[in-house]
């Protein structure tokens, strides 16, 4: 009985406790690089075990489907700039505590808006099309995030589902707006908008025809970043998102910043929109956002908010899904083993923000013998 109530005092084996100050920089970044050495032996391990392959030879094979030639490397390039640019806008409604998961919704308008621009004005010049395109792409955004944010001011509506909504609105707006445009009739898809006088398609800078997305991504990047961090709205938001009762208690008015908040967010999800119009496809269709709108609050919320550091995770996505099909060209292993690799080496990074948050604390072993 005695030996029972001493384990009892001496509480459990493993307890987990909230770390009450942030870890250093150079630490977390420790515990981020060791999680992804250990996901790659495991990952070895596994290619070993299925394929007897070196997993070296996989990996230099990940590397050549990213940046293996100078045409993957820019094309890579430019998903990377645009994971970064939803990410940027994900981040102040994140921070704030608004779930905004209308990402797809937003891209989609924004990119709808910049469409529309190439075709009913292709015979403006490129330069005042685009300079009309931007505008149009981030106004149609932020109308798509003005909408749940005044919902969720006003009368605390849930922001995650009003947005996910808002996604289906603007998936069928786009598919009616394909129909209208489809070219040919019957074709159910719009083509490529101005294939011969590129009207509204990004000019090459450089010799480059992807620099200027990397160009607009860099100006947002370093603009939000101190936005949020050197900026009385940007305080207001952190406050906000600490405490709602609070930021009323400081003089803050919660409802306008959670709406324009909720605005900007969907305004720079807009010109990802337009990024992907104006500066990739060069059309418009219901896959435009292609799941990058969800696959960005990974993005968004391991960089903590930190868009530079955005651009590191965002990296890191886009080179293990180009990498996981080339290693199925290469070695013509299943689709399902390379995406579970993937899966593999994200659980591996995810994981390891838990032990950054979280102190573990082991219970030392009794040695006292009951008596």
């Amino acid at each position: 009985m005695k030996h029972r109530e001493s384990e009892h005092a001496a509480g459990p084996v493993l307890r987990i406790e909230k770390r009450t100050q942030e870890m250093r920089g150079y630490m977390s970044w420790g515990i981020r690089a060791g999680a992804l050495i250990a996901a790659l032996l495991v990952c070895a391990v596994i290619i070993w075990a299925i394929v007897r392959i070196n997993p070296l030879r996989v990996y230099a094979a990940m590397f050549q489907g990213s940046f293996g030639t100078k045409n993957k490397m820019w094309v890579s390039i430019r998903d990377i700039c645009m994971l970064v640019c939803i990410g940027v806008g994900l981040a102040p409604a994140f921070k704030m505590r608004f779930w905004n998961i209308g990402a797809e919704g937003q891209i989609l308008v924004g990119g709808l808006a910049a469409a529309a621009c190439m075709i009913y004005f292709k015979n403006l010049p490129t330069g005042v099309l685009l300079l009309m395109m931007l505008p149009l792409s981030a106004i149609a955004g932020g109308v798509w995030g003005f909408v749940p944010g005044v919902f969720k001011a006003k009368w605390n509506t849930n922001e995650t589902l009003f947005t996910l909504m808002m996604n289906y609105i603007a998936i069928q707006l786009t598919a009616y707006f394909v129909a209208l445009w489809e070219n040919p009739f019957g074709s159910n898809t719009v083509g490529v908008i101005n294939g011969i006088t590129r009207a509204g398609w990004f000019p090459e800078i450089l010799g480059q025809k992807y620099l200027l997305n990397v160009i607009i991504v860099a100006v947002l990047v370093v603009g939000m970043y101190f936005y949020l961090r050197n900026s009385k709205q940007g305080y207001e938001i952190a406050v906000v998102g600490e405490s709602e009762n609070t930021a009323r208690y400081a003089g803050i008015r919660v409802p306008h910043v959670v709406t324009r908040t909720v605005t900007i967010s969907g305004a720079i999800c807009g010109i990802a929109g337009f990024l992907a119009v104006a500066g990739a496809s060069h059309t418009i269709s219901t896959s435009t956002a292609g799941g990058k709108g969800f696959t960005a609050i990974i993005v968004a919320w391991m960089a903590k908010f930190n868009t530079f550091v955005m651009v590191l995770i965002g990296a890191l996505l886009v080179f293990l899904d180009k990498g996981s099909i080339e290693i199925a060209t290469q070695f013509g292993l299943s689709d399902h083993v390379s995406k579970m690799l993937t899966g593999i080496i994200l659980f591996f990074v995810l994981g390891s923000e838990f032990f950054i948050e979280y102190k573990l604390h082991f219970r030392a072993a009794n040695k006292e013998v009951a008596k």
